[in-house]
């Protein structure tokens, strides 16, 4: 089996040099405790205490930490009751509440943020986090008008990155590849995360088209820029074990278990365990899982509504259950995915019934 970093050498990524993963991850931790010393010494400016926000949501996002999006959340909302005439504060609470699928309420944030009368600078970054939210409910000729003038008017990695994952989640694959190669090439920064999103982003759509060696050289990619990129991992363990590396995949699992509050990577755990016909584990991590997963959705419900889903459908655990959170998700999001778990949740819910009820007389 190749490692990591050969599997990361043969894309794109591999061409421009950054700071060491690792010592991202470190200097990351080190700067959001900077910022917090300096908050309790009540040193923060308006703009510092946007910039903590985003920090400790960014770490959440790349170790997979669930309590960092809830400090996040508080966070912004605290710097929008404290600087509510500053429309960056409602931007950066936008952001927060997305990430949480509080979409209808990011976009009214957006709209009052725009109204205190933002710069053309900062009606761009308005723009790339209202296109961002069409996005994630299925507006998708709402997201595409946005991204595409944002990219018209300045094509950088930003722009090209988030207009290619845009094409991928409507399965314009071509158009999206040459996008995301078009992106790297635009990348100028030194940290890593960037362009470790990106790959993860890339090797999200080759997995949904099904390519697994497409995956997981984008997924390796994104591990060997950020080791502890935890959806990354993730994924890229998913992928193994579909292609029959299982005890790679366990192995890249368990430390997960550990480092993330998130059940996804415990679920997964569980399903993979169980298909190797290792009941016993199996069935102590679906029962972390499932009680992670329930606590998440009194706490997120809109968060947690989709994965929380799957999880229930795995083995057909309990596909009553899977619905109704499969119908609460599709509440929120108006995407194929949505609409496509809500059918197998049907389907799956329909047939216990039919089961448990027996054959119509």
């Amino acid at each position: 089996m190749l490692n990591d970093a050969a599997l990361a050498g043969s894309t794109n990524a591999s061409d421009h040099r950054t700071t060491d993963g690792v010592i991202a991850i470190r200097n990351l931790q080190a700067q959001i405790d900077g910022q917090q010393w300096r908050a309790i010494q009540g040193q923060l400016t308006v703009a510092d205490r946007a910039s903590l926000v985003e920090l400790i949501a960014l770490r959440g996002t790349m170790l997979g930490r669930i309590a960092d999006y809830e400090l996040a959340a508080a966070l912004s909302e605290l710097h929008v009751r404290n600087a509510p005439a500053d429309g960056s504060t409602l931007v950066v609470r936008a952001r927060i509440r997305a990430l949480l699928h509080h979409f209808q309420d990011a976009l009214r944030d957006l709209e009052i943020a725009q109204g205190l009368g933002t710069s053309p600078a900062a009606l761009t970054v308005v723009n790339a986090e209202r296109a961002a939210v069409f996005q994630a409910i299925g507006c998708y000729e709402e997201a595409l008008r946005l991204r595409r003038e944002a990219a018209d008017y300045r094509a950088d990695f930003e722009t090209l990155g988030a207009l290619a994952c845009l094409y991928a989640e409507q399965t314009q694959i071509a158009v999206a590849e040459q996008l995301f190669d078009e992106a790297r090439r635009n990348y100028r920064g030194v940290s890593p995360f960037p362009l470790a999103l990106l790959d993860f982003q890339c090797g999200y759509m080759w997995m949904g088209q099904g390519d697994l060696q497409r995956a997981r050289t984008s997924f390796a990619a994104a591990c060997r820029r950020v080791p502890g990129y935890a959806p990354a991992q993730g994924h890229l363990a998913e992928v193994e074990a579909a292609l029959g590396e299982v005890e790679a995949a366990i192995s890249r699992l368990r430390p997960l278990t550990d480092s993330s509050d998130d059940p996804d990577y415990a679920a997964q755990l569980a399903r993979i365990l169980g298909e190797a016909d290792r009941a016993q584990e199996s069935c102590a991590w679906r029962a972390l899982a499932a009680a992670r997963y329930d606590e998440l959705i009194v706490r997120h419900p809109a968060a947690f509504a989709d994965h929380a889903a799957e999880f229930w459908l795995m083995g057909n655990a309990d596909p009553e259950k899977a619905l109704r959170l499969a119908r609460k998700n599709l509440e929120v999001r108006h995407t194929p995915r949505a609409y496509e778990l809500l059918s197998r949740a049907a389907e799956a819910s329909n047939a216990a019934g039919e089961k448990n009820n027996g054959p119509a007389i």
